[in-house]
């Protein structure tokens, strides 16, 4: 079998590079080991907890004990379907901000600063919030691929939320993915019609329907490199792909190091170790690995006026019944209606906390709160200083990789940590906010000072599943950067990454937006076109920034 190029991964970069490829007349072979995404776990957007706990929809992987954190093992789900982690995910859209671009540019990646990748974020969105917004489309999309909506915000706690953020003194903001991140508004979605609108839907299957894409179910074992260059990709079973133009990696930020290590791009003396040939000694494959952790704070309701009323099995049938009748009701949101971006303190010039909101007190696995009606507020730091790795366990493709995160092994993190929750309980104790709360269902009002939330922490604390960085865009001449700022991988011809991999630094924020802008912008690199005109656009900085933490 053979292609102009053979994409690894049918998640957000790899469908997003072959749906471009596509249009502009190139022939793709996508190789996914993951089946379909049919079926209303995956469709259906309130039901967004289970699709991450289901063995056919989920690689399964864990971290290893991690030791800042009791030795706890952390769930590590990464999507093992069409579409990729997003169509596993929470749905939630967010481009990262500004500053996060202009850092990549710093640290060598050239060419994706703010101004650059803003045209390419515009390319790929189709809009549906400026009614919501206000009319000034500028700073958005309104006809590409991925579809982002808001919801309705029906139940009152998404806009007492918003209200107390503004009453605590912080900015409101109409449009976050816009001018103005910083501050409190309504949380965007990829929902379309009431369907998670993933990158397989956006991308994939157009792809696949122009006839130039096909896609071949197996599991990659290594890419072909002969004489120093990328020629095809070797499956699991002994298969063959070969790829008349390039290879491109778009595997997860998981995958793909272990696929470069497999195939001999990688710390030379680890790929020894697995008896594998160095055919490029990169010693950042695998290196640079970031997430996003964060905490739920929950709070008892005075009213029974949350979602709790339907957490049990009449509630859950008629969730699901008056969504698949009708594409209605609350089956046709993800709950993350609104959200808050704020900063931890003065002297940092743009936010480095996130909130998600949703009104129901319930963990990822779908366990409720044995209180009952309540709701609860994601909170985390956005960038942390911890770093960490993925290695191979073995040289068998079908072992999953050794994965190490070094959860809050920087000082820095426990003290941001600890202002985030402080911060929140502000939030909480504002009129519009406070007016609903019975009590504090977790950590609780008594943990209080710093030796007891770090004890929460350490106990509590939960991966935001947004990993990233472990094959990082630099300049050539920089030995811990693993590809160019074009997706080439430094030392091995026609070979690409193309999803979260590349990122120097995580974004502030969900990680489907800026892994879907990496296909999108990657695309055109692998075709030597012009990258689309920078913007002129200025985003919003708090102008007091320096002297005023809000």
């Amino acid at each position: 079998m053979n292609a102009d190029y053979v994409i690894v991964g049918a998640g957000s970069g790899g469908s997003a590079v072959a749906y471009r490829l596509a249009e502009s007349g190139k022939t793709v072979v996508v190789v996914e080991y993951g089946g379909s995404d049919a079926g209303p776990f995956i469709q259906m957007p309130g039901a967004l907890s289970y699709p991450m706990n289901m063995a056919r929809y989920d690689w399964g992987m864990q971290t290893e004990p991690e030791p800042h954190l009791d030795n706890r093992r952390l769930a590590t789900p990464r999507g093992k379907v069409i579409g990729g982690s997003s169509s596993i995910n929470g749905m939630v859209y967010v481009r990262g901000h500004a500053r996060d671009y202009d850092h990549w540019a710093e640290q060598g990646a050239d060419g994706w600063s703010y101004a650059d990748v803003l045209p390419y974020f515009k390319r790929l969105e189709h809009w549906h919030g400026a009614q919501d917004a206000g009319t000034d489309t500028s700073w958005r999309g309104t006809d590409g691929p991925l579809h982002i909506s808001r919801g309705k915000r029906e139940n009152i706690l998404f806009d007492a939320f918003i209200e107390a953020g503004g009453q605590a003194g912080y900015p409101l903001t109409r449009d976050y993915n816009g001018e103005q991140q910083e501050g409190f508004g309504a949380m965007e979605a990829t929902v379309h019609k009431g369907e998670r609108w993933s990158a397989a839907k956006a991308y994939l299957r157009p792809a696949l329907k122009s006839k130039k894409v096909k896609l071949l179910r197996g599991l990659a074992a290594r890419v072909i490199i002969e004489n120093g260059r990328a020629r095809g990709v070797e499956l699991a079973d002994g298969k063959r792909v070969m790829a008349n133009a390039e290879v491109i990696l778009a595997a997860s930020s998981i995958n793909t190091p272990k696929l470069l290590m497999l195939s001999g791009i990688g710390p030379a003396a680890h790929l020894a170790e697995h008896g594998i040939e160095v055919i490029a000694d990169r010693p950042g494959v695998g290196g640079n690995l970031q997430d996003h952790l964060e905490l739920y704070l929950q709070y008892a309701t005075k009213e029974p006026i949350s979602l709790f009323k339907y957490w049990n099995l009449w509630g859950k049938a008629y969730v699901g019944a008056r969504w698949l009748l009708t594409g209605t009701g609350p089956g046709a949101t993800n709950q993350f209606e609104s959200c808050g971006f704020i900063r931890s303190a003065a002297g940092i010039d743009y936010p480095d906390i996130q909130y998600h909101f949703l009104p129901i007190a319930v963990r990822y696995d779908g366990q409720a709160s044995a209180e009952g009606h309540g709701f609860q507020a994601h909170v985390g730091p956005m960038r942390s200083k911890s770093r960490g790795t993925v290695r191979l366990k073995s040289a068998d493709p079908s072992a999953a990789p050794e994965i190490r995160f070094n959860y809050m092994s920087h000082p820095d993190d426990w003290a941001e940590f600890r202002a985030a929750i402080r911060l929140t309980r502000e939030i909480m104790e504002q009129p519009a906010m406070a007016q609903h709360i019975k009590h504090e269902i977790q950590p609780g009002a008594a943990v209080a000072d710093d030796a007891a939330l770090d004890d929460f922490i350490r106990e509590h604390v939960e991966s935001a599943y947004h990993p990233c960085g472990t094959a990082r865009m630099g300049r050539r001449d920089d030995p811990q950067a693993v590809v160019d700022s074009h997706g080439q991988v430094i030392g091995v011809e026609g070979l690409r990454v193309a999803d979260s991999s590349i990122f120097p630094r995580i974004t502030n924020g969900n990680l489907n937006g800026p892994s879907i802008l990496v296909g999108e912008k990657m695309a055109d690199h692998i075709l030597g076109r012009t990258p689309l005109a920078p913007s002129n656009l200025e985003p919003w900085i708090n102008p007091n920034w320096q002297v005023s933490q809000r």
